[in-house]
This record gives structure tokens, C-alpha cells and sequence, in this order.
């Protein structure tokens, strides 16, 4: 709805001028995400986080603030459905690598205790957050919702909870050099195993609030559980012999690049057709790619692919960011941002290092995995537009959930500084020094 009416005040302007437009935006999108890139990488921060918050600073939050409505004036409502549509192809791509990477050895050999970390993390934050949902609904503004009922709100802010950013996190914990540490490992495994709950969990709300009625819903279900069938027992095996080298046309980057962009695109239609979000379409085709067979001979197709994504990641950040509005939260927006963050780090905190600390880890390991399983960064953005498009949100909750994950995200890095130099052991010569003069005392 949105989008069509934007097209249709655009409808003015000439195709050629609108083009012009974008072609600008899109060259401040990814002038100021290079900028905030650099900026957060010299205060030791993720480069992501800096083009999140580069998109946040384009939107009327901090670019609006200024006199002349610059956000209006640069991103005019003909242009921003366009910018709209390649957000949401530099998204399809993003989430097809998410998938690709995504290997069940990550869950592999994970043993009880990273289950059990698992599970917490993610029953703890989802009923922490269902619960804030009830006790927020009297302040939810219905005019910008599509759903009357709160079942829908429940459900998806006890969703959006239990996220951990794994691609961000990854990202953290290679940066630390934590990956080939049991404490990373573990990090890493529990991330997976509770996106990947997580995302079962929004799928069903996608499906619950995108059918009309009982049929409806048993239909997109059906057809969710049907796609999955398909991926699994057809377009695997088909890729495996399309990207083999016993084919003819083995090695050639440009039949890989064909084969991989048009089914992940397909998968992403698919899934938007079922009633369910594309993303969810890009990321398990992703999954199920023979990653054997390209990583052997065509090592470089996912890789552009991914570098595709990352051009445009800055867009969605934008569109993320022109949606959200600070100076429209009020006195009971700033109590739900307070609530949201709090609500967000004691869930992961409580089930992640509470659970860990009762299955036998020291309390620096402990508050280690609850720190690394907090940050939620572009994963909790992809979900939230998810729920701002579906209209399970209405603005200000979805402003608060953004201003969470930056928190809980930037929050990280600090917070494991704070913990390894506690944890640091004390020096040789201060310890005996220490001891001699209590011996003397």
C-alpha cells in the first residue's frame, strides 16, 4: 500500500527523472555507509554497524532534524518504492548467504549443554518479550497495524527476542580471533540452533497473519512444509548434478552464477507466493546448495554474489532508517525503548549465562556467551521490517526494537573487553609482591 502510494504521488515525474533521483540516493547511501564504516571500525565495532547507523542518520531521526526537510528533499516518496525494491534484492541476496553458510556442523557434536544453552536463550527471551507485548498493547497504535487481535504482537516481539545476529556474531568472534576457542564454538553453535528455532517460530506468525482464515493458513503451511520437500529432495540433488564435474559445462563461473542467482531468486518468488516472506525462500535454497561442489570449482560465484549484497545492504539499511523517527517517540515511546532494551538483555543474559553457569561453565565463561548471544544487529532488522511490512507494528515499537538491536549490538565488544580483562590473571611479580607483604604483616 505503501509503495502505491508513493508511485502513484510520483506518477508526476518522468521515468528519466526518477532514475536521476535514485541514481543520487544511491550514491549518498554508499558514500555515507563507507564513512560510518571506517568510523566504527576505528572505535572497534563491526563495519555493519556503522551502515546501520549511516542509514538511521539519512532518516528524518538525525538528516530531518535539520532545516530544509533534507530526508524529503533527498528522498522524495516517488523515488523511495524503487529504493524499496533494491533493498529488498541486496535482502534476498544477504539471506542466500546466511544460508550458505549456515552448515549443520555447526550443530553437529554440540552435546547437551549448548542445547540447553540453546533452548533458554530462546524460551526466555520469547516469553519475556509475548509478556511485554500484552502490557504494551493499551500504547499500540491500531490506525498503523493490520491485525486487531494480540496474538500476532505477541507472537512476533517474543520472535524478534530470541534473535542473535549469527552473521554478525561470526563476524565478532573471527574478528576476536574466538573461533577456534571452545567459548566461541559454543557461541557459534548455540546462535545457530536458536536463529534457526527462531525463525521457525516467525515463520509460523508470517503464515498466521498472512491467512485470511483457517484454510488459509492450513494452505501456507502446507505449502511452506511442500517448498522445504522440494528443496530438500529435488533442487539439492538437481544441483548436484547441474554443478558436478562430470558435467560438460563443469567450472564455468558463468553456468554456476546462472544457476545459483535464478534459484535463489525463484525461491525467494516461491515463498512470497506461499504467504510467506522471501527471505525465508533466499536463505534455505542457500542452505541447501551443494556447497562441496562450488566451493570446488566455482569458489568465486557465491563470493560476487555476496559482494552484490554488501552494495546493497546500505539501501536497506536506508529504508530501515527513513521508517524510523526518534523525535516521534514521546514520553511513552522512551519508556518502550527503556522496557525493549531491558526486556532484550535479561532475556539472553538470564537464559544464555544462567544456563551455562547451571551446566558447569566458571562465571567468566558464562557471562562471555551471554554478552556474544545479546548482539542482534542485521538479523533483528530483518526481522523487524518483516513485521513493519506485515503490520504487526506499529512505528514506534518498531523505532524502539531498532534502537534495541543497536544497543544490544554496540553494547558487545565494550562488554567483553570488560569481562577478559577482569578475567585476565593477575601478574607473576604483583601476586608474589602481594604475598610476601602479608607474610610480613
Amino acid at each position: 500500500m505503501m509503495i502505491q502510494t508513493a508511485l502513484a504521488a510520483g506518477s508526476a515525474q518522468s521515468p528519466e527523472s526518477i532514475a536521476g533521483i535514485v541514481l543520487g540516493d544511491l550514491a549518498l547511501i554508499l558514500l555515507a555507509a563507507a564513512v560510518f564504516a571506517a568510523l566504527a571500525k576505528r572505535v572497534r565495532q563491526p563495519a555493519v554497524m556503522g551502515e546501520i547507523v549511516a542509514g538511521i542518520a539519512l532518516g528524518p531521526s538525525v538528516l530531518g532534524l535539520l532545516p530544509g526537510d533534507l530526508t524529503g528533499l533527498l528522498f522524495p516518496p516517488s523515488a523511495r518504492p524503487y529504493l524499496q525494491v533494491l533493498a529488498q534484492v541486496g535482502l534476498v541476496l544477504f539471506m542466500f548467504g546466511v544460508g550458505y553458510g549456515f552448515s549443520p556442523s555447526h550443530l553437529s557434536g554440540a552435546g547437551g549443554r549448548v542445547m540447553l544453552v540453546s533452548l533458554s536463550s530462546v524460551a526466555l527471551p520469547f516469553a519475556l518479550g509475548a509478556g511485554l507485548a500484552v502490557l504494551l498493547n493499551p500504547w499500540f497504535d491500531r490506525s498503523e497495524m493490520r491485525v486487531d487481535d494480540l496474538l500476532a504482537p505477541t507472537l512476533f516481539l517474543g520472535a524478534a527476542m530470541s534473535i542473535t545476529a549469527f552473521p554478525v556474531l561470526a563476524r565478532i568472534i573471527t574478528e576476536r580471533g574466538m573461533q577456534r576457542d571452545r567459548l566461541g564454538s559454543m557461541a557459534l553453535a548455540s546462535a545457530a540452533f536458536q536463529d534457526f528455532l527462531a525463525w521457525c517460530v516467525l515463520a509460523g506468525v508470517v503464515a498466521i497473519v498472512s491467512a485470511g482464515g483457517s484454510w488459509s493458513l492450513a494452505r501456507t503451511l502446507l505449502g511452506g512444509a511442500a517448498f522445504i520437500l522440494v528443496l530438500l529432495w529435488g533442487v539439492r540433488p538437481g544441483l548436484a548434478w547441474l554443478l558436478s564435474p562430470a558435467r560438460p559445462w563443469a567450472g564455468g563461473d558463468p553456468v554456476a552464477a546462472t544457476v545459483l542467482g535464478c534459484g535463489l531468486l525463484a525461491s525467494a518468488w516461491a515463498t512470497h507466493e506461499i504467504g510467506l516472506h522471501a527471505v525465508f525462500g533466499a536463505f534455505l535454497f542457500g542452505a541447501v546448495v551443494p556447497r562441496e561442489h562450488v566451493e570446488a570449482h566455482t569458489p568465486a560465484v557465491p563470493e560476487r554474489i555476496e559482494q552484490t549484497s554488501l552494495l546493497l545492504l546500505p539501501v536497506f539499511f536506508t529504508v530501515t532508517g527513513l521508517s524510523v523517527d526518534f523525535g516521534r517517540l514521546g514520553g511513552r515511546g522512551a519508556v518502550m525503548v527503556a522496557a525493549v532494551i531491558a526486556v532484550a538483555c535479561a532475556g539472553k543474559f538470564a537464559g544464555g549465562a544462567g544456563m551455562a553457569r547451571l551446566t558447569g561453565e566458571t562465571a567468566g565463561a558464562s557471562l562471555t556467551l551471554g554478552v556474544l548471544l545479546n548482539t542482534r544487529g542485521l538479523t533483528e532488522l530483518v526481522i523487524l521490517n518483516v513485521g513493519l511490512g506485515l503490520g504487526v507494528l506499529d512505528s514506534r515499537l518498531f523505532t524502539a526494537m531498532v534502537i534495541m538491536a543497536l544497543v544490544t549490538t554496540l553494547m558487545t565488544g565494550p562488554l567483553l573487553d570488560l569481562i577478559h580483562s577482569r578475567a585476565e590473571p593477575e601478574p607473576l611479580d604483583r601476586r608474589e609482591a602481594r604475598a610476601a607483604g602479608r607474610s610480613g604483616g
